[in-house]
């Protein structure tokens, strides 16, 4: 199968991050993939790096009809049969390109929730356009269902992400070192940028950690993930909030990073605190490592977890619950192992590249049938 895929941008996110592991395990799995950027980022060379055709673009208008025309290009001489986008802006292009070539099919992914109304509306164009729409998770489909009235009843089918355990292998680097912390020290951790929408919920973790570390002195936390322009706020609420309870020392605002394995090595405990989610890579990347987790109840994230049978789980904002959970795990060694071991099993089976690859063969395969 010759497929193109394009990506707007090619920054550190969960999009990028799940398309980048499909082009490393591409021949395995039997596609010729072709991978177009329309701009750069901190994952440029690992896409050019990756095993696939590498062809950077430069998208210069919000719909740009030269860029469109390149893509088309690229279309027609390597007689791609299948061509794949991850957001509004990768369908509107590759819905120009490829109009009126009747052996192509287009498929279109929902790695998230669509948060503002030029998007919804583009959306809306695109979806009866597509030989298929993807979903990461079954509670996404319902959200874009029920929330901003699409009709998913037709060609949308559910592919959960899927992380390489490969690219997960740390490198030995130790964060503990990097910060200076005693190497027995336990780490809990949350990694996932700071967007200026409200999807991500770090500040909780924040708030559930002065009694935490009061309780545990020999504990400290990470946050990893860059700052979006516009969530400055953000991070600096959570700044603020450690920098007057005097916990600075003990929570480590770390940044975007390129050796999250190396950190989830490390890690004692994974928190995803977050208000809305598609079924971020970040959790099944936690669960491959074999890092024991604890998760908002956020329909989602209940998915991913099997409801709730993978990894302990606490009500959106709910601070209080959450800090005894993570006193909970942290003072049991045999309980942290028990649900590391019941992730690890479930993520194999379900949020592995390999069964990705195989359930996104299967889609592609139908629509070329159709």
């Amino acid at each position: 199968m010759r497929v193109l895929y394009y990506l707007d941008t090619v920054g550190r996110g969960g999009a990028e991050m799940q398309a980048l592991d499909v082009c490393r395990n591409a021949a395995a799995a039997g596609l010729e993939i072709t991978f177009v950027a329309g701009g750069g980022g901190a994952l440029e060379d690992a896409f050019a790096d990756s095993g696939v055709e590498f062809i950077r673009l430069q998208r210069k208008f919000p719909v740009d009809l030269y860029l469109a025309s390149q893509l088309r290009k690229i279309i027609k001489e390597r007689q791609i049969e299948i061509v794949h986008g991850y957001q509004a802006v990768d369908g509107v292009h590759l819905y120009i390109a490829s109009r009126g070539l009747r052996n192509v099919r287009r498929v279109l992914s929902f790695q998230g929730f669509i948060q503002d109304k030029r998007n919804r509306v583009a959306t809306r164009f695109l979806i009866p356009r597509m030989n298929a729409n993807v979903c990461v998770s079954h509670g996404l489909k319902k959200w874009l269902a029920e929330v901003d009235k699409f009709d998913t009843s037709k060609n949308f089918t559910v592919i959960y992400n899927g992380a390489d355990p490969e690219r997960l292998k740390p490198s030995g680097r130790s964060i503990k070192v990097e910060l200076g912390l005693p190497r027995e020290s336990m780490l809990i951790g949350m990694v996932a940028n700071f967007y200026r929408d409200p999807r991500k919920d770090q500040l909780t973790l924040c708030k559930a950690l002065p009694a935490l570390l009061s309780e545990f002195p020999d504990t400290h936390c990470i946050f990893a993930g860059g700052i979006e322009d516009g969530a400055e706020d953000k991070m600096a609420d959570c700044l603020n909030f450690c920098l007057e309870r005097n916990i600075t020392d003990r929570v480590h605002f770390v940044g975007a990073r390129g050796d999250v394995p190396d950190i989830l090595a490390e890690l004692d405990v994974f928190v995803f605190s977050s208000l809305y989610e598609g079924l971020p890579v970040a959790v099944a990347e936690a669960m491959l490592a074999g890092v024991p987790m604890i998760v908002s109840e956020i329909a989602p994230l209940l998915e991913a977890t099997a409801n709730g049978e993978v990894a302990e789980t606490f009500p959106v904002k709910d601070v209080s619950t959450l800090s005894g959970k993570l006193a909970g795990l942290l003072s049991s060694e045999p309980k942290r192992k028990e649900l590391s071991r019941k992730a690890l099993a479930y993520a194999n089976e379900n949020f592995s590249i390999t069964a990705h690859l195989r359930d996104l063969k299967e889609l592609y395969q139908t629509v070329l049938d159709t």
